[in-house]
């Protein structure tokens, strides 16, 4: 009884060693680790599956929170998700701009929210413009004042040349004239004493 187990143990064992390597199954390779999708901040705070393509994840990244959280304290998830439904693509990111704008305004002044905001605006508006009708009255006032500065002072100019003699005759000129007279009588002396008549022909 002891020899035939041993007899079938050496035939199973010298069938296994004189199994071909190539009949093994082959290794399979290991499987590619699985891409994790870290979800937007609107899924994360909703704590739902945030999907490849979720409404919500272009507008309200997850690095941003807060952003959602003051959109959703005075929204809602479901009218933020179906505000953006209704609207076109192109003008989703401007509407999530206002309700976080108009949500932020809200929770600083819970009375008046973002109207709050445009009455103070338009006050500051009002005052600027009251300012510039001032500055601009004093700049018209300033252009006259310099008008008529220039005016009189181009009248004084003129009286003051009005006024003022004519200028004198240079000495120089009668002292030409009277060399030219003692020059003359010079002349007629010696013409008398040598006995000639003088000439006044020019």
């Amino acid at each position: 009884m002891e020899s035939s187990d041993v007899t079938t143990s050496f035939h199973h064992f010298s069938n296994s060693s004189n199994s071909s390597p190539t009949s093994s199954s082959p290794i399979s390779s290991p499987p590619a680790p699985a891409v994790i999708h870290s979800p937007c901040a609107a899924c994360k705070i909703l704590r739902r599956r945030c999907a490849d393509k979720c409404l919500l994840a272009p507008y309200f990244p997850r690095t941003d929170p807060l952003k959602f959280t003051t959109a959703h304290r005075l929204f809602g998830a479901s009218n933020i998700i179906k505000l953006l439904q209704d609207l076109p693509e192109s003008q989703r990111a401007d509407a999530v701009s206002s309700m976080v704008y108009e949500a932020s305004a809200r929770i600083r002044d819970p009375v008046y929210g973002c109207a709050g905001t445009i009455c103070h605006l338009q006050k500051q508006v009002g005052e600027l413009q009251a300012q510039l009708a001032r500055t601009q009255a004093e700049l018209i006032n300033l252009q006259a004042q310099n008008k008529n500065l220039l005016a009189l002072i181009c009248m004084d100019i003129e009286q003051d040349s009005s006024s003022q003699p004519p200028d004198p005759i240079p000495n120089c000129m009668f002292q030409n004239n009277d060399c030219f007279l003692e020059d003359i009588s010079q002349s007629y002396v010696f013409a008398t004493s040598s006995g000639c008549e003088p000439s006044w022909d020019i």
